[in-house]
């Protein structure tokens, strides 16, 4: 059997935990059967039985309005992968980007389709600040391809939920396999090149967030928060990739604010490469994850791989993942309706997020007790090789 991958990101060329889940699983599947990977990008490369092209796409040339460029790119490069022959058994899609292209060679080359579901448009409405109309056609896309696939893969329990209340689906297509973690490259290191780099003291402890501004990352919530941290300890804010300009703008002013009353805030403005996140997450007193909307929360994973607590907020599949007083402390997080999806009282999340990270912050052995039970979880509960295994395992029920 052999399988086609569709994904807009695939490494080097990843801003999120989907890209990050694609490239491994890529990897790990090839060990075992024939992989063709086609992404948005300049990638080409062949190793044994994995191989992978990219598509690029100059879309300045468009004449529509510029948040529209992202769906319509996605279309062409969804069409390009269908005009280049199709000889798989089996297309597997990862974000609502390529879903369209899952559909056409499902329709066209009568082959099963197989849905990964990293998140889900209906739950994430602030995307249409970043892609206006664009937005309507993600929800309508990513409907029609769930409805459709002969099988959807949910990376938490929470979300399987989610599919099954939002979608006419039938229960029995939707398996719950979660993301992984590669523990031979996430682990807990020595060096401290990267600290010097950005202006970090390894000699003081830090609280660390790594990910994109976006409001689903909460971002905004860790910035409202830093008022309310004690002062003995650094903030080190690896962001970057901001949904829009605005956002950006928003963010940039946020904290240069709090950084006239506070000293120590650090902030990355650059998504760093995996070498550099280790030695981040592994000098770190405290990870934070502040997210509205969290699938799975893949982030969090690597952090525990790197023997770091963390707090983080209690939604979506962060609480199959963090366990509460044991890896570290879930926050909780009262939401309005899913639609915006924030925070009812934003000020008392940012408190709670706040005190979790002070209670830590000053207990050093109940950080060290959870940075070695994430560790542990992480190793017990999350490779890369079992999550394959699932994965052709369920491959193998669609065969023709």
């Amino acid at each position: 059997m052999k399988v086609l991958f569709l994904t807009n990101e695939y490494p080097p060329h990843i801003y999120g935990g989907a890209g990050v889940h694609v490239g491994y699983l890529s990897h790990e599947l090839a060990k075992t059967m024939p992989v063709e990977v086609r992404c948005f990008g300049d990638q080409h490369f062949e190793e044994r039985n994995l191989k992978v092209i990219g598509f690029e796409l100059d879309t300045s040339n468009f004449t529509c309005p510029k948040p529209l460029r992202s769906a319509f790119g996605a279309v062409r490069r969804c069409i390009d992968f269908n005009t280049t022959n199709i000889d798989a058994d089996l297309v597997h899609c990862h974000t609502w980007y390529t879903h369209f292209g899952g559909i056409l060679a499902k329709k066209n080359y009568g082959i099963p389709l197989v849905v990964t579901v990293h998140s889900l448009e209906p739950l994430r409405p602030w995307k249409r600040e970043q892609l206006a109309g664009g937005y309507d056609f993600s929800l309508w896309v990513e409907k029609t391809a769930l409805e459709i696939a002969d099988a959807i893969i949910a990376v938490s329990s929470e979300t399987k939920r989610d599919i099954e209340r939002l979608f006419n689906v039938d229960s029995a297509r939707v398996h719950v396999i979660h993301n992984g973690i590669d523990l031979a490259q996430y682990g807990k290191v020595d060096s401290t090149v990267a600290l010097g780099h950005y202006g970090i003291d390894p000699n003081a402890p830090y609280l660390l967030f790594v990910g994109r501004i976006t409001r689903q990352k909460g971002f905004q919530h860790l910035v409202r928060a830093i008022q309310f941290m004690d002062r003995g300890f650094q903030i080190v804010l690896c962001a970057a990739a901001p949904d829009t300009p605005g956002m950006a703008e928003e963010m940039k002013t946020a904290v240069e604010r709090e950084k006239a009353y506070r000293h120590g805030i650090i902030w990355i403005d650059e998504m760093v490469d995996q070498k550099t996140a280790c030695e981040l997450y592994s000098h770190a007193a405290v990870f934070v994850c502040p997210s509205i909307y969290e699938p799975f929360g893949i982030i969090n994973l690597e952090a525990m791989a790197c023997e770091t607590a963390v707090v983080a907020s209690a939604v979506g599949g962060i609480k199959e993942v963090v366990v509460d007083g044991e890896t570290g402390f879930l926050v909780p997080l009262e939401q309005m309706n899913e639609s915006p999806f924030e925070a009812s009282n934003p000020e008392k999340f940012a408190r709670d997020l706040a005190a979790r990270i002070n209670q830590l912050m000053k207990d050093r052995q109940l950080r060290e007790r959870f940075g070695k039970a994430g560790r542990k979880r992480a190793e017990e509960n999350f490779s890369w090789e079992a999550i394959a295994a699932k994965t052709k395992k369920l491959y193998e029920t669609l065969k023709h």
